[in-house]
């Protein structure tokens, strides 16, 4: 019941982007970043053209660059990601701990990056069962935020695509991959600013939005 009430309320509803605090040491490197490159293009780091190799790759427009030697023009889109919001038959979350940075010992929601060819229904599968052991059932896409993740002293821009997912068996639950430790939550108990990555973050307060609204 309550898995079919989170489908209908999140369906109409328009998430909206709400800076919000981070642990000391992320907010601080991010705000580096982004005062850093400020005034860069979001290319600037790529100084050769990848298909011919001159040095004349050069802006062509916010988002973009060309190579004034072969004509090579090559766009910066966001990555596409993925987020799971799982629950157990005790309306518990399932919350990972982040083994790695950024945001490392931070709680997390199982998920990561979309792979060449998959869709995102494929990739939040396999993420679950890399960083969980959890096969996934079903998946109903919720929701997407858009997001950077700083990789490399690179700012990657993402969007964040939050489903609703149904595990075969959450009893065989792990901590694999880049989660140092998987368990389960209530509901009640989440609070969103555990979460160490503002778009986690931000699609938490959502979710619960949208459980305490059913109350």
């Amino acid at each position: 019941m309550l898995y079919s009430y989170f489908l209908m309320y999140l369906s109409n509803f328009t998430p909206r982007i709400i800076l919000s605090k981070t642990n000391k040491s992320e907010r601080k490197l991010y705000l580096c970043t982004i005062k850093r490159n400020k005034n860069m293009h979001p290319l600037a780091l790529f100084k050769y053209c990848p298909k011919c190799g001159s040095a004349h790759f050069l802006e062509n427009n916010e988002k973009s660059k060309r190579c004034s030697d072969c004509g090579f023009v090559y766009y910066f889109n966001p990555s596409a990601a993925t987020v799971a919001f799982i629950l157990n038959q005790k309306e518990e979350l399932l919350v990972c701990r982040r083994g790695k940075e950024p945001a490392k010992g931070t709680f997390d929601l199982s998920g990561g990056f979309l792979d060449m060819y998959e869709t995102g229904e494929q990739g939040i599968a396999r993420e679950v069962l890399e960083e969980t052991g959890l096969e996934v059932t079903e998946t109903n896409y919720l929701f997407s935020i858009p997001n950077t993740y700083l990789y490399s002293g690179f700012l990657v821009h993402t969007i964040d695509q939050f489903f609703l997912c149904k595990v075969k068996d959450d009893s065989n639950l792990r901590a694999m991959d880049d989660v140092s430790e998987s368990f389960w939550i209530p509901l009640q108990q989440v609070n969103p600013e555990d979460f160490g990555l503002n778009s986690i973050r931000e699609g938490v307060k959502l979710f619960l939005k949208s459980y305490r609204f059913k109350l």
